[in-house]
């Protein structure tokens, strides 16, 4: 930001909002942390009118919590699923993500936002060009809950251990070719971290 605001002769909130914008349109995405991944970064491929469409409607107004946390398990259990049937899945994007939340001086946030990036780096992998624009068009909605949630886990440090643990079980079954194990750990892990956040008693998973 300082660099950008330097180069263009404007100031830093102005490139911050400009910044803002970009993110909702879909042209970059965002992270907080340090790293290569971390900062503003282009994307390649935007995800187009559909994920700038679900961005827009989080920011104004959001979701409910019970749909968002039903909507995801619909789609990681098919991105799961697609991934676990590949051949060669390329995970080489959430192999970089794992490997920046492992470092144990992250804050709860940076660690949160890295474990949405990481499932977004899934769902772009598997595939399905649909299930990856939806992903990224609920980040925000996933990403703000997620965080509230944090505050109400009294041991952060073993939560993220856990955390670390399921992503890699999650990875370890995809790559191995387990569909149904995928799918089912993926289900553990998310209904889990709304329920030990307290922000959902409980998430029936959909067959």
């Amino acid at each position: 930001e300082r660099d950008l605001a330097a180069d263009l002769g404007v100031g830093r909130s102005s490139v911050r909002e400009a910044l803002r914008v970009l993110e909702v349109m879909g042209l970059i995405r965002t992270s907080t942390g340090s790293g290569p991944q971390s900062g503003a970064i282009v994307i390649a491929t935007p995800t187009g009118g559909m994920s700038t469409l679900l961005r827009l409607q989080v920011a104004a107004q959001g979701f409910p919590l019970a749909d968002v946390v039903q909507t995801r398990l619909l789609l990681e259990d098919a991105v799961a699923a697609a991934l676990a049937g590949q051949d060669a899945p390329d995970l080489v994007g959430a192999h970089r993500v794992l490997e920046a939340m492992d470092a144990h001086a992250l804050t709860p946030a940076e660690f949160l936002a890295l474990d949405a990036q990481l499932h977004l780096a899934l769902a772009e992998s598997s595939g399905n060009s649909v299930v990856a624009a939806i992903m990224a068009g609920l980040r925000t909605a996933i990403e703000s809950y997620v965080q509230q949630g944090a505050a109400a886990i009294d041991d952060w440090g073993a939560m993220a251990d856990v955390l670390r643990a399921e992503h890699r079980a999650i990875i370890d079954a995809i790559e191995a070719g387990d569909a149904t194990t995928a799918r089912s750990l993926v289900r553990a892990h998310i209904t889990g971290y709304y329920t030990a956040a307290g922000l959902t008693r409980s998430t029936r998973p959909t067959d």
